[in-house]
């Protein structure tokens, strides 16, 4: 290993670097803005949180419900949208520990980066107001003329999913997990097992009670970020 290496730092996002679930947050506000149905779109919303926290997520059924909103209005009001939701959704819940986390990080140069299993039309915004400009999440497939089309486009970036995406992210940087001088992670879910055993400095951030008993028992690194 050369002793130029650099160190890897992944951030998941969700109720790690946020005290809040971006995707929920995302749902629950397109209920407020009415362009869903209420009653139906809150209750899917809730079940599929419920069954993330729990580790029982079917994540093909999560995303044919969570991307469809995306294909049914055009691009540029998504955006505006967008735009209202991290002032009223996203900028409350920016907390200066989580920024300071951030910022210890990208101060020593290491090569951060957000690995969510988010969509990046709702996380890339967010990414960008953390100062991280490498953003691996699940991507909405898109049309030659922009728009969305409602379907994921390759593999969700979910549970192994983010194994894989975090290899060919690296092997575009020709580096690998293998050869870093350090490589960490900051997670609350258990849901990311497949990736925080794969770094050298797992941590639980917040975690979850699964994560919290197995991070106990392989002594692994627990911060709490939030209150």
């Amino acid at each position: 290993m050369s002793t130029n290496s650099p160190t890897l730092v992944f951030f998941d996002l969700d109720n790690t670097l946020l005290p809040i679930d971006s995707d929920h947050a995302w749902g629950h506000f397109l209920v407020e803005l009415g362009v869903v149905n209420q009653e139906e779109y809150e209750k899917a919303n809730n079940r599929f949180y419920e069954a993330y926290k729990a580790g029982t997520l079917n994540i093909d059924e999560f995303l044919n419900f969570a991307l469809k909103p995306l294909a049914s209005h055009p691009r540029k009001q998504l955006e505006t949208w967008h735009s209202e939701f991290m002032k009223k959704k996203i900028e409350p819940q920016i907390h200066p520990k989580a920024i300071e986390l951030v910022n210890h990080h990208l101060k020593q140069g290491h090569i951060c980066s957000i690995v969510t299993a988010t969509n990046s039309f709702v996380t890339k915004p967010i990414a960008t107001r953390f100062g991280i400009s490498h953003l691996i999440a699940t991507e909405p497939e898109i049309r030659p003329d922009g728009e969305f089309t409602g379907r994921v486009q390759g593999l969700p970036n979910f549970q192994a999913g983010k194994v894989v995406h975090v290899k060919n992210w690296l092997d575009s940087l020709g580096l690998s997990l293998e050869d870093a001088a350090n490589s960490i992670f900051y997670s609350d879910s258990m849901n990311d097992l497949p990736l925080l055993e794969k770094v050298k400095m797992p941590v639980a951030t917040n975690p979850d009670p699964r994560l919290a008993h197995l991070a106990q028992e392989r002594a692994w690194k627990i911060l709490h970020l939030f209150a």
